[in-house]
């Protein structure tokens, strides 16, 4: 089964994670019209809807979040505002211009209250050199409450590779490697472009490298996961990563761990 779910270019869902398709990872991601409204409720699950570009209300029982929304696209340098949603709730976004949106699911429990996550609130980073240089910015890191979702996003340059040397985190060994599944939601600057992005494990038993679209979805249930960015484009990536435990360690491609010491 293809790794690559690829976006609708109508319609207000851009693209959706099958259902079941990943164990403790679901994604959807929306576009919404000036008045449009979506609907959102986390059943058994735990929620972070983050907003790509756009304002919106999100309102609910016990929270009425108002006129949110500072960026007009991912590639401008600023964080977004996201909101978390526990196990229960049920919300209404409401566009207060063009809106896209993203929905990020994962296993839930009790315990945790409905929050705004405001764009203060996301560390900024950079990681790697040169031309492994990308920019880091975290949403949902396991440093916050949450019971197993985690959520990050990365802007790469131009003739730049990202989530490089190739990592992966499919074993549950702490403190040496945690099991977590992934999704990538990408965008690309300008929007024709495309990124590759390839995934593969140790035996080969998964080896996949795709030609990834504006808004398409990478699903990465184990194994490595590089990407590599054309020069002229800009790639933008949202990650959710959930599993049994919610710590974010991995392991580098022994095969390329050398590339560290450049």
């Amino acid at each position: 089964m293809s790794l690559l779910v690829k976006s609708n270019k109508r319609g207000q869902t851009m693209v959706a994670l099958e259902e079941g398709r990943l164990e403790y990872v679901g994604f959807k991601a929306y576009r919404l019209s000036l008045g449009e409204t979506l609907p959102v409720s986390a059943g058994d699950k735990e929620l972070c809807l983050v907003l790509l570009s756009g304002r919106v209300n999100i309102d609910g029982e016990g929270f009425n979040w108002q006129n949110l929304g500072d960026r007009q696209s991912v590639f401008e340098e600023k964080s977004p505002f996201a909101a978390y949603l526990p196990p229960g709730t049920d919300a209404q976004v409401t566009a207060l211009s063009d809106v896209q949106i993203a929905v990020c699911a994962a296993p839930g429990a009790g315990g945790y209250e409905p929050r705004l996550i405001r764009p203060q609130d996301c560390k900024r980073s950079v990681r790697g050199k040169g031309a492994n240089t990308r920019y880091v910015c975290d949403i949902l890191p396991d440093t916050s409450p949450a019971h197993s979702l985690l959520v990050v996003e990365v802007r790469t340059p131009s003739g730049h590779s990202s989530s490089y040397p190739p990592h992966k985190h499919d074993t549950d060994d702490l403190p040496h490697q945690s099991f977590l599944e992934e999704t990538y939601y990408h965008q690309i600057n300008p929007p024709q472009g495309f990124v590759f992005q390839r995934v593969y494990t140790d035996d080969r038993s998964i080896d996949q490298a795709m030609a990834v679209e504006n808004s398409d979805l990478v699903v990465v249930p184990k194994g490595y996961h590089p990407v590599s960015v054309p020069y002229g484009y800009e790639s933008y990536y949202l990650n959710v990563m959930a599993g049994p435990k919610r710590a974010w360690h991995f392991h580098n491609d022994p095969q390329h761990s050398w590339l560290l010491d450049l």
